[in-house]
């Protein structure tokens, strides 16, 4: 039997919006559990990171909020680490996107693993090119060894990831110095307009070819990815996004390639959002990444 193994990072420093530490909670009651072990799988809850709150600290400043997301980022990676040792496919539910440095840093420690980043964001800011100084914002610049020494260096040294092995999926809103940063990293980028132009179906094709060569892919779902008509909860909506019906494709796509090593969950607010909608979408998604089918 194949066993999941849930990781609660309840982070809310790396933004402004306060009730994105209570994604985790908003996951679970929305039926995660249950979802996975109906289809089969042995799930394992190992709870949640412990991370202090937004109102614990004195001023709010960048050095405060970095030290502590970069505790809280090494023990996700510990945890991660151990996950995938264990031989559990571990899935980590925000929190805010920051917590993804400590995610993805400790699955790819034994192993190179593709990525795939559905985000309406690039998240590839650094403390010099952000207009808002919001860490959430340079979570993948960070992986990709841009940012703060701290938080590069968390698990181990140097970038986590090589530029090939990452994709980015549903890309609407990007600061102006941003892309700039995202054009030299090497990565690649399918914006909305490429869904619209090539369809998600064509963009999913394209986006396994190139990580066609890695044994293992992490996807990373900020749910802002989703259009905020299907997923109101999130702090930084964006309308135009990802339609439930095309995520449906992304993450069905993904399960039939058996190469899913890992799962972000992200930027889940349940205060900003309607009867648990998001969390909900979140739970029927998961479930599709993991093999419900429709016959």
């Amino acid at each position: 039997m194949k066993k999941v193994r849930i990781i609660g990072i309840p982070m809310d420093l790396g933004q402004q919006h306060r009730g994105v530490d209570m994604g985790p909670i908003a996951i679970r009651y929305a039926g995660l559990a249950g979802a996975l072990n109906r289809l089969g799988y042995r799930t394992e809850d190992y709870g949640n990171i412990q991370i202090p709150g937004h109102y614990t600290l004195q001023d709010g400043c960048f050095s405060e909020r970095l030290s502590i997301i970069q505790k809280a980022c090494e023990e996700t990676y510990q945890a991660a680490r151990q996950a995938v040792a264990a031989g559990t496919i571990p899935i980590f539910l925000g929190g805010d996107h920051s917590g993804s440095v400590g995610s993805i840093g400790g699955v790819s420690h034994e192993q190179d693993c593709g990525l795939i980043w559905v985000d309406a964001h690039g998240d590839f800011n650094t403390p010099k090119t952000s207009e808002t100084g919001n860490i959430h914002g340079m979570a993948l610049a960070i992986l990709m060894g841009h940012g703060p020494d701290g938080l590069v260096n968390v698990g181990r040294k140097g970038p986590k990831l090589k530029p090939e092995n990452v994709v980015l999926i549903g890309v609407r809103d990007l600061d102006r110095k941003e892309k700039k940063n995202l054009k030299k990293s090497g990565c690649k980028v399918f914006t909305m307009r490429d869904i619209d132009e090539q369809s998600m179906q064509g963009v999913l094709k394209k986006s396994l070819a190139r990580l066609s060569k890695c044994k293992r892919i992490h996807l990373s779902l900020d749910m802002d990815a989703i259009d905020p008509n299907e997923a109101p909860g999130v702090g930084t909506p964006v309308h135009g996004g990802i339609s439930y019906r095309e995520a449906q494709l992304l993450v069905e796509t993904l399960c039939d390639t058996r190469k899913l090593g890992s799962l972000d969950i992200m930027e889940t607010n349940p205060i900003l959002d309607i009867a648990n909608q998001t969390a909900q979408v979140a739970v029927s998604l998961t479930a599709s990444l993991f093999g419900k089918s429709i016959i």
